[in-house]
């Protein structure tokens, strides 16, 4: 398992995204293959998210990844536990929405997520916090 916290900036953002796919080739994931390019953008998405719509001020949002035989994890946690997003099929696109800024300007990123994982879910973070969880499934 990789667990690293990052400042809730976006050069943290962008930081989360290069550690995991290095972290992901030291697991024999290696760069470039379909499975770290999808994680480097689930992981992307993910933490701008946390920065962007998670972020409390001298708080740092937190990247896991956990791999079996089977999957990959990617959990993004922040904060920000009364800001969260619809789950698995709760995401309209902005087309859709009412033509209001507000609306129109949020859930492009977890159409990403729910368009590249297989399986993902909005998860309570203890003490306080929430947690975004992807997982894709690894070739065999």
């Amino acid at each position: 398992m990789f667990a690293q916290r990052f400042s809730s900036t976006p050069r943290g953002a962008r930081l989360a995204r290069h550690l995991a796919v290095h972290r992901l080739n030291a697991w024999g994931i290696p760069y470039g293959s379909d499975v770290s390019d999808t994680a480097a953008l689930l992981v992307a998405e993910l933490a701008a998210n946390a920065v962007t719509h998670g972020r409390v001020p001298g708080r740092d949002f937190e990247v896991r990844l956990s791999l079996d035989p089977y999957a990959l994890r990617i959990d993004v946690a922040d904060p920000r536990g009364e800001r969260r997003p619809a789950g698995p099929g709760g995401i309209i696109a902005p087309a859709a929405q009412a033509a209001t800024a507000a609306l129109a300007d949020g859930g492009r990123g977890l159409l990403l997520v729910e368009a590249l994982a297989d399986r993902w879910a909005v998860l309570d973070r203890l003490p306080v916090g929430k947690t975004v969880r992807a997982e894709l499934d690894l070739p065999h």
